[in-house]
This record gives structure tokens, sequence and C-alpha cells, in this order.
């Protein structure tokens, strides 16, 4: 325990421990919730400029789990390793403090809750369609960037291409049931990290690497594997559209926001 734990009083008694348990998540709430306020008074060209750089920077993800897998065996032991290449993406994107929109779907939507407005309602509308355009902008230069260069050989080519009908082998109800979980638990990563403090990596290296371990679906990730096989001629766009993005996005933004942002707003509104 380190002195400044020490310092911390600590309250005896269930009564005393529950309220002090009530502060501290009434805490991280008020710390989501103002960061959020801020993200909904950012200008749309710093919005759009920061999320196409977080979608391009997502492309990392697939870069590592394609490169981890072209080097490993196709077994167990390969996808339990490759699956933390997942990750790389979420590190890039957090600590460089980019737009992701699956973050977007707790931090801007708490303050809408927290004082329900329409005015609030609108800018919310407008941080979301303009972060989920950039994000997806910056995942196609991407995904056209890596495909059109020489930069890697047929084997890892052919990794990258299994990685995409792999996301495309889920029918539209697995898209959004997964994209649900997905969604959830980017959710949760982002009320964590305000908590974590030193321990933010781990918080973000667990939560990240189950999403890629269970095969959740997630709008920007999968957009960069999805998009390659587009660019590739194997896959059409209304594939691409129809089949992954529609039914991937609505099941992110109902884990995200309806699932997690709701029952946690929902907690704190009833402590107080």
């Amino acid at each position: 325990m380190s002195a400044t734990d020490e310092s911390i009083p600590r309250p005896q008694g269930g009564k005393a421990n529950g309220k002090r348990q009530n502060t501290q998540a009434a805490a991280v709430h008020e710390t989501i919730r103002a960061q959020g306020e801020q993200e909904l008074r950012r200008t749309a060209p710093a919005l759009l400029w920061s999320a196409i750089a977080a979608g391009m920077s997502m492309s990392f993800s697939m870069l590592a789990i394609g490169l981890l897998k072209a080097h490993l065996p196709d077994n167990d032991t390969g996808l339990l390793i490759s699956s933390f290449g997942y990750t790389i993406g979420f590190m890039v994107i957090i600590f460089a403090r980019q737009q992701l929109f699956t973050e977007n779907t707790v931090t801007a939507v708490l303050p809408l809750m927290s004082e329900p407005r329409l005015f609030k309602l609108l800018y919310l509308l407008r941080l979301w369609s303009v972060v989920l355009i950039g994000n997806l902008i910056g995942v196609a230069i991407s995904a056209y960037v890596i495909l059109s260069m020489p930069l890697f050989d047929a084997q890892t080519h052919g990794v990258f291409i299994a990685l995409g009908e792999k996301v495309m082998s889920n029918d539209p109800g697995q898209m959004f049931a997964k994209g649900v979980i997905a969604g959830w638990m980017i959710a949760t990563m982002v009320w964590l990290i305000p908590a974590a403090g030193h321990a933010k990596i781990w918080v973000i290296l667990i939560i990240t690497y189950l999403i890629g371990l269970g095969g959740f679906t997630h709008i920007v990730v999968g957009s960069t594997e999805v998009l390659y096989l587009v660019f590739d001629g194997k896959a059409s766009l209304g594939d691409y559209l129809m089949s992954f993005a529609l039914p991937t996005l609505l099941g992110n933004v109902v884990g995200g926001t309806f699932i997690f942002a709701l029952i946690s707003h929902a907690q704190i509104r009833s402590d107080k």
C-alpha cells in the first residue's frame, strides 16, 4: 500500500463503506461527464481530423494480429498470442487522445443523460456523425495503403484476407449480438480508466484483448479488415455496409449507450 493510499480515510462499517463507494462512483461519473462536455464543444474540423487519425491508428490492430498470425502456428496457442495484437490500436488511440466512435457512446452521452436538452442531443448527433465518418475515412485509407503498397509477402497478405473473411463469416444477427458485447466492454473500459491511475494500460490491455480473443465485432477495427477484402475484390461495398457495418454499428451503440451508460447513470441518479 502506498503512502497516498494510507492517507485516505478508511470509513468503518457497512453504511460508511457503502457511502464511500457511492462517492467514488459519482466521482468517476462526473469525470467522464466533464470530458463529454468538452468533446461536445469541440469544433467539427478538430473532431474530424482527430477521428481520421484514430481510424488510421486503428489499422495497427489488424497489422499486429496479421503479423503475429503469419509467424505463429494455426492452433489455440497461436490464437491466444496473436489476439494481443488487437490491443495495439486501442492503446495508440487512447494515449494519443484521438477520437474513437465507441468511446463516445459513453463519454458524450452522459452530459445528455445528466441534463436532457434538445441542443445537447443535436451536439451529440453531430459528434457521433463526424467521429464515425472520420474513423471510417481513416480505416479506408489505411486498408487501401496496406493492400496497395509492396509492404508484405503473399503469406501475410493471405492472413489479412483471412481476418476479413472470418469477420464476414458472421451473419447480421451475429454481427449485432457480438457488437453489443464489444460496445459494452469498450464502455466498461472508458468507465474504469479514470480510476485506474498507473494501471490504465492494464485496463486497456485486458479488456481489448478479450474483445479480440472473443471475436466480438467492433465497427472501426472490423472495418479495416473488411475494407481490405473490399479493396482486394473479395467482397462488395454492399456486403460491407449491409452485412457488417450497419448491424455492428447498431450493436456497438446499444451495448455502449443503452446498456452500460444508461445503467451507470441510473445508478448515480438513484444514489442522489
